[in-house]
């Protein structure tokens, strides 16, 4: 009797006979003591190469689905019966504290691969064409060689030092930030960075203030360490400076490209906040998370750049100009802070892996990364002015964007009343992801939109996914 599996094409072979192997195992199909055909038979069947059954036998049997018998062959082990832990999270002391997590918004998760869309404007997500993959496997060989040569024992928290001073000179010259290598803390993604600077910022009823409307995760992420979040909204220069309470020991910026609307923070708006966090005795978080990426008009100077008392934390990021799975970022701390957060740091995980570490030192040390920014800045532009192209003309009796000059993102505004979930519904039917503006507002009223990112949708998909968008905006308006 024949095994019943079935390839498709002739990618990952291994992966597919493994996933079928392993779901009849555990959905019963394959009961315990079935012996399986010899891996030279099966792999005749299938027509592939034995060497790939042999592998996917010596896995399942590894992770105790299989067992070979010399002599024999290979049999399905009997499975152990599974345990059903009936305590409900109710039952436990910690019961509120957990509920307050389970209950914790989930917003701007990327989606499985399974789950994505063939036409997605999700934002903070770049193109994986663009990778420079023959570099980093270059980079990251590189890595290797020197974890080889290491002595095994845990590496520092703050950074290697070769990344730290790859780091340093790296945003001096893309982003004017005035910083040494001892200012640097390499960090598991922005999100990490701002974790420990809030841990060892705020405690229970601090006050912190973010702009509205504003990054969810940020406002989260402090209000899980207990902070009072303050809503301060924002206006065409940015965050509106006058209206930051009292109290207030943290303040959270994105003043190069505001998260989500776009607009810069002016000049003066700029000197107003230094002063007003001076005066508070506060410390700025500027997220710098995406402004390498400028289209028109001069290139605005980093925040930090203009602080003269040391009360800016910088915080960038490599997902944006990468990919959002290495998780690397960093911070550049003032000297009042930067002791703490690395003692933060040190007691949260140790420090960042190694490997990752050492290949983007090099990958910045010899150029790559500023060439990787040109070339993907070349495509990201192109797809922006397509995007406001078909704006300004098809679909314009709808949709007006919100003026932006730099980043990976736009908004997009209704000009008129418009069903946006059913609208968004019927846009994932035709495998388009489109995404509201709302969920980024806290306290100040929403405005009706869609955050439009062009990082990760290809540049001729975007005239079709538009045509799209078009077609069910005149079946629903």
């Amino acid at each position: 009797m024949e095994l019943h599996v079935v390839i498709n094409g002739r990618k990952d072979l291994a992966g597919q006979l493994y996933q079928q192997l392993r779901s009849a195992i555990e959905s019963g199909r394959l009961a315990a003591g079935t012996q399986l055909p010899p891996s030279r038979l099966l792999a005749e069947q299938l027509s592939v190469s034995r060497k790939t059954v042999s592998d996917t036998y010596a896995q399942l049997t590894y992770e105790n689905f299989l067992t070979g018998v010399i002599g024999k062959g290979t049999y399905v082990n009997a499975r152990p019966a599974q345990i059903v832990r009936k305590q409900s999270h109710t039952q436990l002391a910690s019961s509120a504290v957990i509920e307050y997590w389970r209950n914790m918004p989930d917003f701007l998760r990327h989606p499985a691969l399974e789950g994505s869309l063939r036409y997605d404007f999700i934002g903070g997500a770049t193109s994986k064409g663009q990778f420079p993959h023959d570099d980093w496997r270059r980079c990251t060989a590189h890595a290797l060689r020197q974890i080889g040569g290491s002595k095994g024992f845990y590496s520092v928290p703050e950074g290697l030092p070769a990344l730290r001073n790859a780091i340093a000179r790296h945003i001096a010259f893309s982003r004017g930030v005035n910083c040494q290598d001892e200012d640097v803390v390499v960090c598991n993604g922005a999100q990490q960075a701002l974790d420990l600077i809030s841990r060892v910022l705020n405690q229970p009823g601090s006050r912190v203030a973010i702009e509205d409307p504003g990054y969810p995760p940020a406002r989260l992420l402090f209000s899980s360490h207990g902070a009072e979040v303050v809503a301060v909204p924002v206006d065409e220069q940015g965050l509106v400076v006058e209206k930051i309470p009292d109290g207030t020991r943290m303040i959270y910026v994105t003043p190069s490209h505001q998260f989500p609307l776009g607009m810069p923070m002016s000049q003066a708006r700029r000197v107003a906040l230094l002063e007003r966090a001076y005066e508070l005795g506060a410390i700025i978080i500027e997220d710098d998370y995406d402004s390498e990426f400028r289209y028109e008009g001069r290139p605005t100077d980093s925040l930090q750049s203009l602080d003269e008392r040391g009360i800016v934390a910088y915080v960038g990021t490599f997902s944006k100009t990468l990919l959002p799975e290495l998780r690397l970022g960093y911070a550049i701390l003032p000297p009042a802070i930067l002791e703490a957060v690395i003692r933060a740091k040190q007691l949260t995980d140790r420090h960042t892996s190694t490997l990752p570490q050492w290949a983007m030192a090099k990958f910045i040390a010899e150029g790559c990364l500023l060439r990787h920014i040109r070339r993907c800045h070349a495509i990201y532009a192109g797809r922006r002015e397509r995007l406001l192209a078909r704006v300004a003309t098809d679909l314009s009796p709808w949709l007006e964007a919100i003026p932006t000059d730099a980043g990976f993102h736009m908004v997009l505004l209704f000009k008129v009343p418009v069903d946006l979930p059913l609208l968004i519904e019927l846009a994932r039917k035709v495998e388009v992801g489109l995404y509201p503006l709302d969920p980024f507002y806290f306290r100040e009223p929403s405005r009706l939109g869609l955050l439009m990112g062009f990082g990760a949708i290809e540049t001729l998909d975007i005239d079709t996914a538009l045509d799209r968008l078009r077609d069910i905006l005149q079946q629903v308006i």
